[in-house]
């Protein structure tokens, strides 16, 4: 626990992803102080024509009241 799932268009290299998964990682574990063992991270690559169905409908439109970074906004 947590999991997190990253979807992102396809690309990025294995590094990238890594680097990423690590620092994800690395933020989980200092912000809401749980063990590296505890923490999962996922890449899920969706393709930029299927985006907006795939992604944007399913995920984001409607939920809005869960995302704490939204599309189009900064922090």
């Amino acid at each position: 626990m947590p999991y997190v799932i990253v979807k992102l268009w396809p690309g990025k290299t294995e590094k990238q992803k890594t680097l990423l998964a690590e620092e994800i990682t690395q933020s989980v574990m200092r912000t809401l102080n749980y063990g590296e063992e505890s923490v999962s991270v996922a890449f899920e690559e969706v393709e930029p024509k299927d985006w907006a169905s795939k992604v944007y409908h399913n995920d984001i439109v409607g939920n809005e009241s869960n995302l704490y970074k939204k599309p189009g906004y900064t922090m």
